[in-house]
């Protein structure tokens, strides 16, 4: 059974819309399509990460991140394109959810152990 693109970009979008309300809720910071927004959602089809974050949200959140709503993750694939749509001095980060789960974060294996060693 094949899903049609109308509900294939609306759960690309609700992904985007939940990331965004979680780095809000971590910051602090207001999120929407509203240019005066700091973390906005990416307008599907636009190149760039799916999360636009702005001044204060950009400068706290040192990650650019990229939705993926699939059923079947191509994780090298997904992770390449993460890694294309980030800017220098950033971490990417993915975001896969399926249907019927919860989103998983995927980061870089040495960048995961780096942020341990800060904590620990």
């Amino acid at each position: 059974m094949t899903i049609k693109i109308s509900s294939a970009k609306a759960k690309g979008r609700n992904l985007q819309k939940w990331a965004c309300e979680q780095i809000s809720k971590l910051l602090d910071l207001p999120w929407g399509y509203e240019d005066d927004k700091s973390i906005q959602p990416r307008t599907m089809g636009m190149k760039g990460t799916d999360v636009v974050l702005l001044s204060e949200a950009r400068y706290r959140f040192p990650y650019d991140v990229e939705c993926k709503a699939t059923e079947k993750i191509s994780l090298y694939a997904d992770i390449e394109q993460a890694q294309k749509n980030t800017g220098p001095g950033r971490q990417w980060l993915l975001v896969h959810k399926r249907s019927r789960y919860r989103p998983i974060v995927i980061v870089d294996a040495e960048h995961f152990f780096e942020l341990l060693r800060g904590l620990l």
